[in-house]
């Protein structure tokens, strides 16, 4: 968003300057057959360049998002006949707070309400579970991005940020002055 959250501008131009290839999410509505869905769910299309970046709109919230047409004609990441080749090794998630649990060292996440990220995790695990044996399963690191003030320091007692059965743990988050607190370390 452009306001209240970390801005990766400069992540994704670095990385797509780099060669890497850059995935962004893509909200759009459940599948028909999709019973147990609900209305809109989070897939990840690839962006092919820097001029492609530069060519996304801003949506109703100001996030710069991919043009509805032209995602038949991208890579995804759940759709689209070449979902079976992609796969991702880094997800950069947004959130309104971050805290550690005190107990296992968990870096946890509360985001913003709809469960896009988590049932895109979840739709996503699902697809590596049943993956052929044949390709090598790398592992995916779970990262948030947040400004200073979003980590929160649990005091005693408290029950810090609030999670539920689907909530996946990170691997760590980034704040936003470049300090970054990782799963067991981050105190």
């Amino acid at each position: 968003m452009p306001t209240g959250e970390i801005q990766t501008d400069a992540i994704v131009r670095d990385a797509l300057a780099a060669g890497k290839q850059v995935f962004v999410p893509y909200l759009h509505k459940s599948p028909p057959d999709s019973t147990d869905a609900p209305a809109r769910v989070m897939d990840m299309v690839r962006l092919g360049s820097i001029q492609d970046y530069e060519a996304l709109q801003p949506d109703r919230w100001g996030i710069p998002s991919i043009d509805p047409s032209s995602v038949h004609e991208r890579q995804r990441i759940l759709g689209g006949p070449d979902a079976r080749n992609s796969s991702l090794d880094l997800v950069l998630m947004p959130g309104v707070a971050f805290d550690v649990d005190e107990e296992t060292g968990a870096v946890r996440r509360l985001g913003h309400g709809k469960g896009f990220y988590d049932l895109f995790l979840h739709r996503y695990s699902t697809r590596l579970a049943v993956k052929t044996a044949d390709k090598e399963d790398r592992p995916l690191w779970l990262y948030g991005l947040a400004l200073t003030e979003q980590f929160l320091v649990a005091e005693a007692g408290d029950g810090g940020v609030p999670v539920g059965p689907q909530d996946r743990s990170l691997h760590g988050v980034i704040l936003g002055d470049g300090e970054i607190k990782a799963l067991g370390t981050a105190k």
